[in-house]
């Protein structure tokens, strides 16, 4: 996860609280989508970027996982073709 986005979702959890924040991730690539999980969860295993030691525990999902919990129409219009592609 890069450091612009590590430093986002940290000023997030502090703007909103970690028990208000959730992650979801979209990318194909399994190793990607693990660091990413780790960082959020644990701080960044790098020690390079604004979450270095910083554990939010934030929970993450992968938009599969959750698929029935958004609006059929809302699914189809933004996220179904790539769910084709992945």
């Amino acid at each position: 996860m890069d450091m612009a986005n590590q430093a986002r979702i940290k000023e997030t959890a502090e703007k909103f609280g970690s028990d208000k924040v959730v992650v979801i991730l979209g990318g194909a690539e399994a190793e990607s989508a693990g660091l990413t999980a780790e960082t959020v969860i644990n701080g960044d295993p790098t020690y390079a970027g604004p979450l270095t030691n910083i554990a939010l525990k934030l929970p993450v999902y992968h938009i599969f996982e959750i698929k029935d919990l958004i609006d059929p129409e809302v699914y189809d219009a933004q996220i179904s073709m790539m769910e084709m592609v992945l």
